[in-house]
C-alpha cells in the first residue's frame, strides 16, 4: 500500500519540467529548482486520501486540535501580536473559493504552541516571496528560494478547504524525496481562504518547534 502511496505522490510531486519548491521559514540562500520528467497522473489521485500517509490522514483529522492546544499558548507568549493578525488566526475562519489563484504571493510563517519544554510558544517569521502554479488538474505551491523548502501539491477536499501535501527539501538539495519515504520531510496541512486577497496554509502538528504552523499567503504587487 505504501507503494502505491509513493508511486502516486510522485507522479504528482514532480510534474513534468515543474520546479518543486515550497513554503518555509528558512532565510536567504541560492534559487533551487527540482525537476523531473515525470509524467502527469491519472485523475483518479486528485483525491487527497488516497496519496495522504496514515500519519498525515492523522493530522489532518486533527486540525482542530492543533488549534485549541496551540492558539492559547501563543495569546499567553505574545497576545498583542496573535490579535494583530486578527481572522489569519481564526480557526473558524474559512470563506468560499479557498484555492489561491495562480501567481507570486508574499508569504509569511507563524509558529505557534511550543512542541517541547522550553520552546517559544509564538514566532513569526519575516515575508518571503513564493509562487501558486497551476499544474492542470491541481495547484502547486512553492518557496523560490532559502534553507527550508517544503515542496507539495493543493488537493481538492470541500468548499471551504483545500488540503496540502508535501515534503521538505533542505539546504543545497535539488530533488525532493518522494512522499511517504521519510515521516520527518513528510508535510500535511489545509489552505483556507480568510479575507479578500488573503489566504493561509495551515500545518498541523508539525515535526519540529511547533504545535501549529501557519503560513499568510497575501498576493505580491
Amino acid at each position: 500500500m505504501m507503494a502505491t502511496v509513493r508511486t502516486s505522490f510522485s507522479k504528482f510531486a514532480a510534474l513534468c519540467g515543474f520546479p518543486l519548491l515550497i513554503a518555509g521559514c528558512g532565510g536567504g540562500g541560492e534559487r533551487t529548482e527540482v525537476r523531473s520528467n515525470a509524467a502527469r497522473p491519472a485523475p483518479a489521485a486528485t483525491d487527497w486520501r488516497t496519496v495522504a500517509t496514515d500519519t498525515d490522514r492523522d493530522r489532518i483529522r486533527r486540525w482542530r486540535d492543533a488549534w485549541m492546544a496551540a492558539l492559547p499558548a501563543a495569546r499567553r507568549a505574545n497576545a498583542a501580536g496573535v490579535a494583530a493578525q486578527g481572522p489569519l488566526f481564526d480557526p473558524d475562519r474559512a470563506l468560499a473559493d479557498p484555492a489561491p489563484p495562480p501567481g507570486r504571493y508574499r508569504c509569511r510563517v507563524f509558529k505557534l504552541g511550543a512542541a517541547g519544554a522550553g520552546g517559544l510558544a509564538y514566532v513569526a517569521y519575516p515575508n518571503f516571496d513564493c509562487r501558486v502554479g497551476d499544474e492542470g488538474d491541481l495547484k502547486s505551491l512553492f518557496k523560490e528560494t532559502g534553507s527550508q523548502r517544503p515542496v507539495g501539491l493543493l488537493f481538492p477536499d470541500t468548499p471551504t478547504r483545500q488540503v496540502f501535501l508535501g515534503t521538505l527539501v533542505l539546504g543545497d538539495e535539488s530533488r525532493a524525496l518522494d512522499y511517504g519515504q521519510d515521516a520527518d520531510r513528510d508535510m500535511a496541512g489545509v489552505i483556507e481562504r480568510v479575507g479578500e486577497r488573503r489566504w493561509r496554509l495551515t500545518l498541523p502538528w508539525p515535526r519540529f518547534e511547533s504545535q501549529l504552523d501557519v503560513v499568510e499567503l497575501v498576493p505580491a504587487g
